[in-house]
């Protein structure tokens, strides 16, 4: 039986209340400012699309990462400019109950996403999660593996130390 472990913040209940905001700010938002200015709407489908696609912490998601890596306080702030932009355009739209559902929904998402939040915060170039785990492998003859937690490494570097040491006469 093969087990697989997801991260954190990526199981279908989660990603589907995030999503489900991220939705409703690219439907609501350029809808509300067609009326505006429609230059205006089409940058802001742009922007709320294109954000995103383009910019993401690596390993954070599941399907691959981003072209241009950022840290994870970035890919955090760009799901609170979904989340403000859904609440606020569907209370220029709709109705009172509507607009109240969508800025619950948008109330929800973070606490949600905060076990996700967590991990992006501790994000190192090696991907979320990883900060004070691991050591990037050095360039050398001995080279430790990546991945190996630090204390076997050191521990390991301390062994060589001592067999290097001894003399045989």
């Amino acid at each position: 039986m093969r087990t697989k472990t997801q991260r954190p913040g990526h199981d279908y209940v989660r990603g589907g209340t995030r999503f489900a905001g991220e939705v409703t700010a690219w439907v609501c938002t350029p809808w509300a400012l067609w009326s505006h200015s429609i230059p205006l709407a089409i940058g802001a489908v742009l922007l709320l699309i294109g954000l995103p696609a383009v910019f993401g912490t690596p390993g954070d998601r599941p399907g691959g990462d981003a072209p241009v890596a950022v840290p994870g306080i970035v890919t955090i702030l760009l799901v609170v400019l979904h989340l403000v932009a859904a609440a606020a355009s569907a209370w220029a739209l709709w109705g009172t109950w509507i607009a109240a559902t969508v800025t619950v929904l948008c109330l929800v998402v973070p606490f949600t996403e905060l076990p996700r939040w967590r991990a992006l915060l501790s994000a190192t170039p090696e991907g979320p999660g990883t900060r004070g785990r691991t050591r990037r492998r050095p360039v050398g003859k001995s080279a430790p593996l990546q991945g190996v937690p630090l204390r076997r490494q050191v521990r390991r570097e301390e062994r060589e130390k001592d067999d290097s040491g001894l003399q045989l006469t």
